[in-house]
């Protein structure tokens, strides 16, 4: 049931829809990054501006890599001690990704996701997928998947069923230049 339950959610993102899955600590909105139009539904639910960015993640390092510039090693290794896991990093983007992902920031954040059903979906779906906390601007993250359903409702196009890891909220957002925490 589980397979099929991810099969259907990535011929959903394959379509331009928007889905709500479970990650580390949170309920998640996603869809395919490179559909602006997809994009722009996803902040229209959330009430956020496109200038702050959203979160890729992926099943490995090569899923983000279209969207990254070349990393340094210090960059690699800062990584490589925190991935697979809950830890989110802004990392140098390449000049042609777009402003829907990135907002007004020449970096994107990006998370390998140590959570099995969320990297077993990006691995489903065989690209990195928009990870933005499937909740209203200002309003607690959903953590189940009713709460999901009721803070975001009809606005998505599935819920993937599961249950969260054992972080108690969202991601740490660190910046890879600089070590600093942003979150």
């Amino acid at each position: 049931m589980f397979q099929l339950q991810v099969r259907l959610a990535a011929r959903i993102v394959h379509r331009g829809g928007v889905i709500a899955y479970p990650t580390e600590g949170v309920f998640g909105l996603g869809c395919n990054p490179l559909q602006k139009i997809a994009v722009e539904r996803i902040l229209k639910l959330k009430r956020r501006s496109m200038a702050k960015g959203l979160i890729l993640i992926a099943a490995d390092l090569a899923q983000l890599q279209p969207y990254l510039r070349p990393l340094t090693a210090q960059i690699k290794s800062r990584l490589e001690a925190t991935w697979p896991g809950p830890v989110t990093w802004l990392l140098p983007a390449r000049s042609d990704v777009p402003r829907w992902l990135r907002g007004w920031h020449d970096t994107l954040a990006v998370r390998v996701t140590a959570h099995p059903i969320a990297a077993y979906l990006c691995h489903t779906v065989g690209y990195a997928i928009v990870s933005t906390s499937a909740n209203r601007a200002a309003r607690p993250p959903a953590r189940t998947t009713f709460q999901a359903r009721r803070s975001i409702g009809s606005g998505i196009d599935y819920i993937l069923p599961g249950e969260i890891g054992k972080q108690t909220g969202p991601s740490e957002i660190f910046d890879a230049r600089t070590g600093r925490q942003i979150r």
